[in-house]
């Protein structure tokens, strides 16, 4: 392999690590901007129940409360991580 071909695969591992760690650092940074009650846990209105709840969310965004196959509950994740969930 020459010279060119370890510079450029060297540049194209690099890029990647650094899209991957923005988008860590932006998800990360979206769930610990929650609002939280005295106990840490996020204040987030339910989608599917369309009530207020003070739920624990995991470091990918994921509600304690999330089912998985259910839509205000997959909505609801995707908002999580995005920082555009309802909160109280």
């Amino acid at each position: 392999m020459d010279l060119a071909a370890r510079i450029r695969r060297a540049l194209q591992r690099a890029g990647r690590t650094a899209a991957e760690s923005r988008r860590a650092y932006r998800e990360g940074y979206q769930v610990a901007s929650l609002p939280r009650d005295d106990e840490g846990r996020a204040r987030i209105v339910c989608r599917r129940h369309a009530e207020r709840r003070a739920v624990a969310v995991d470091d990918e965004g994921q509600p304690a409360c999330y089912e998985a196959g259910h839509p205000d509950c997959e909505g609801c994740v995707e908002d999580v991580r995005e920082g555009a969930v309802e909160t109280w």
